[in-house]
C-alpha cells in the first residue's frame, strides 16, 4: 500500500500538469471559456484519479492482509512441523542411548564374569605353585644330603688317586694342561700349514691368470735406445766448418751441450755421444740448425743451443702430458709432468724410462680391473714408480727415494708413495696397488728384447756376485735373483746367531760396493731358518 499512494499522486500531478499546459496554448478569444472547460475536465479527471487511487489502495490493503494472514498460516505449519521433527530426533537419540547403555552394561557384566574365573583360576594355580615349591624343597634337602656324600666321596677318591699316582691335584692339573696344549699346537700348526698351502695355490693360480690376461690386453712395442745420434752432413766440406779455426767451434759446441762430437771417416756424417739421451738431443737440433743456416761460429752457435734447449724443454712438457692421456691420468702437478716428460730421455738398460713407465700404469691399471681394486691410482704409481730417474744424475741417491722424496714434495697420495718406496723391495708391500706395480715393473723389463746387455757380462756379475756372498763363513747357499738387483744368502742356523746376522750383512755390502759395478742397487738378503721333521709312524 505504501507503493501505491505515491504513485496516485504522482498520477493527479502529472494530469493538472497537463492540464495547464493544454491551457497555455488556446487562443486568447477562447482563453476564458477554455480554462473552463478545462478547470471541469482536470476536476473530473482529478475526480476519476481519486476514484481510482482510492480503489488501488484498497485492493493493496485487501491483498496485503491476504498475504499477512497466508504467511502466518505457512509459519505456524513450518513450527508444527519442526517441533515434529525434533520430539522425532529426541525419541531416536533417546532409544539410541538406552540401547547403548544396555549393551555396555552386558560388556561389564561379561567382563566381571571373566575376571571371576580368572581369579579362580589364579587362586588354583597359586595353589599347585605352592605344592610344587613344598616339593622342590623337599628335593633339594635330598639332593643337597647326596651331594655332600658325593663331595666326600670324590675326596676319598682322590686321596686314593694322589697316593696311587704320586702327584697331587694341582700337580695332576698342570701336567693334563701341559699335554693338551702340545696336543693343540701340533694340531693347530698342522691346521696352518694346510690353510697355507691351500690359499697359496688358489693365489697363484689367480695371480698367473691375473698376470697372463693383463700381458695379453697389452701388446706393447719393445724400443731399444743408443748412446749415440748420427747427424748427417750435406758434404764433408761441412765437417771443417763445423770444426772451426783452431777448433773452436767444436770445443764450443761440446762445452755448451756437454757432448762429445766424434768427427772420422764416415762420409757425410758426424757421431753425437753421451750418455744423457737429453743433451745429446740439445747437441742434434743444434746442429742441424746450424748445418741449415750454414753460420757457424760461436755466438750462433750459443743462440742456436738456447734455443735447442728451449725445444727440448717443450718437447719434455709434451711428454709428460702425452703420458698422462695415454695412462688417463688426471690432476698432476705441473712440476711433476714435467718430470714425467724428462723420463723419455732416460733408458734403462737401453729400455725408454718413460715407455716403461706407461706400460707398467697400463699393466698395473688392467691387473687391479681384474682384482676389483681402484684401477686409476694403481695407474697413477705405476706412472710414477720410476719418475726418481728424471733427477738421478742431478741428485745423490737411489730413483727409489728421489722419486719418494719428490711425490711427497707435490702432495701425492701415501698409497702412491708407498708403491714407489716398495716396488724393488726396499720396503714390504703393504697395499695391493703396491705388489701389482711391482709386479707389472718385473712384466715390463722381462718382455723379451725389452732390456740389453751383454749376456756374458751379465752372467759373470751375477757368478761374481754369489762368489763374493759365498765366501764368509757360515753361509750355507747363495742366490742372485731379480736380475742381480738381489741376493738371498742362506746361514747355517748352528754357526751363528741373529745379532751377527746384521754385521754380517753390511760386510757382504761393504764387499760388493768395493770389488763390483753394477747400475742401481743390489739388496743383500739373509736368511736364517730352523726346521723340525717329525715322522708319524
Amino acid at each position: 500500500m505504501g507503493d501505491i499512494l505515491p504513485i496516485a499522486i504522482a498520477f493527479l500531478v502529472g494530469a493538472v500538469a497537463a492540464a495547464f499546459v493544454v491551457g497555455f496554448f488556446v487562443s486568447k478569444s477562447s482563453f476564458k471559456k477554455g480554462v473552463e472547460h478545462r478547470k471541469k475536465e482536470a476536476e473530473a479527471q482529478i475526480e476519476s484519479a481519486e476514484k481510482e487511487a482510492e480503489r488501488i489502495v484498497a485492493e493493496a490493503k485487501e491483498k496485503a492482509e491476504t498475504t499477512k494472514k497466508s504467511r502466518l498460516v505457512e509459519a505456524k505449519d513450518e513450527i508444527y512441523r519442526m517441533r515434529g521433527q525434533a520430539e522425532k530426533d529426541i525419541q531416536k537419540m533417546k532409544s539410541e542411548a538406552e540401547r547403548e547403555l544396555k549393551e555396555r552394561r552386558a560388556e561389564v557384566s561379561r567382563s566381571e564374569r571373566r575376571l571371576q574365573q580368572k581369579e579362580e583360576n589364579l587362586d588354583k594355580k597359586n595353589d599347585k605353585i605352592e605344592k610344587l615349591e613344598e616339593s622342590l624343597a623337599a628335593k633339594n634337602k635330598k639332593a643337597e644330603e647326596k651331594l655332600a656324600e658325593a663331595e666326600k666321596l670324590k675326596e676319598d677318591q682322590m686321596g686314593i688317586l694322589e697316593r696311587i699316582s704320586g702327584f697331587t691335584m694341582e700337580q695332576a692339573k698342570d701336567h693334563l694342561l701341559r699335554m693338551l696344549d702340545s696336543e693343540l699346537d701340533r694340531e693347530k700348526a698342522v691346521r696352518i700349514n694346510n690353510y697355507e698351502q691351500k690359499l697359496k695355490d688358489e693365489c697363484d693360480d689367480k695371480a698367473r691368470n691375473c698376470i697372463a690376461l693383463a700381458i695379453s690386453r697389452l701388446a706393447a712395442e719393445t724400443v731399444s735406445e743408443m748412446t749415440v745420434s748420427v747427424v748427417s752432413l750435406p758434404n764433408d766440406e761441412m765437417k771443417g766448418r763445423i770444426i772451426g779455426r783452431e777448433g773452436r767451434n767444436i770445443r764450443t759446441l761440446e762445452q755448451l751441450t756437454g757432448v762429445d762430437l766424434i768427427i772420422d771417416d764416415t762420409p757425410e756424417a758426424i757421431t753425437l755421444s753421451s750418455h744423457d739421451k737429453v743433451r745429446r738431443e740439445i747437441a742434434r737440433i743444434a746442429l742441424e740448425r746450424l748445418i741449415q743456416d750454414g753460420r757457424i761460429h760461436p755466438t750462433r752457435i750459443e743462440e742456436t743451443v738456447e734455443r735447442a734447449k728451449r725445444e727440448v724443454e717443450q718437447k719434455i712438457k709434451h711428454e709428460g702430458e702425452r703420458a698422462l692421456l695415454a695412462t688417463n691420468v688426471n690432476n698432476m702437478n705441473p712440476e711433476l709432468v714435467k718430470l714425467v716428460g724428462r723420463l723419455y730421455y732416460r733408458s734403462s738398460y737401453s729400455q725408454n724410462v718413460l715407455d716403461h713407465s706407461i706400460e707398467v700404469a697400463h699393466l698395473a691399471g688392467m691387473m687391479a680391473d681384474e682384482l676389483g681394486v681402484d684401477a686409476a691410482l694403481a695407474r697413477r704409481a705405476g706412472l710414477l714408480h720410476d719418475v726418481g730417474k728424471a733427477l738421478s744424475e742431478e741428485i745423490e741417491g737411489s730413483h727409489v727415494q728421489i722419486g719418494v722424496d719428490v711425490c711427497r714434495k707435490y702432495k701425492e697420495s701415501p698409497e702412491v708413495i708407498h708403491a714407489i718406496e716398495a716396488h724393488h723391495g726396499d720396503v714390504e708391500a703393504r697395499t695391493v696397488i703396491a705388489n701389482l706395480v711391482k709386479a707389472a715393473d718385473a712384466i715390463s723389463a722381462a718382455r723379451p728384447a725389452a732390456r740389453s746387455e751383454n749376456f756374458e757380462n751379465y752372467i759373470k756379475r751375477l757368478q761374481k756376485l754369489e762368489e763374493i756372498c759365498s765366501s764368509y763363513n757360515g753361509v750355507e747357499k747363495t742366490y742372485a735373483i731379480q736380475a742381480g738387483r738381489e741376493v738371498r744368502v742362506m746361514i747355517k742356523p748352528e754357526s751363528m746367531g741373529d745379532d751377527k746376522m746384521t754385521v754380517l750383512a753390511r760386510e757382504i755390502a761393504k764387499k760388493i760396493e768395493a770389488e763390483m759395478e753394477y747400475p742401481g742397487q743390489i739388496k743383500v738378503n739373509l736368511i736364517r731358518e730352523s726346521r723340525a721333521v717329525e715322522y708319524a709312524k
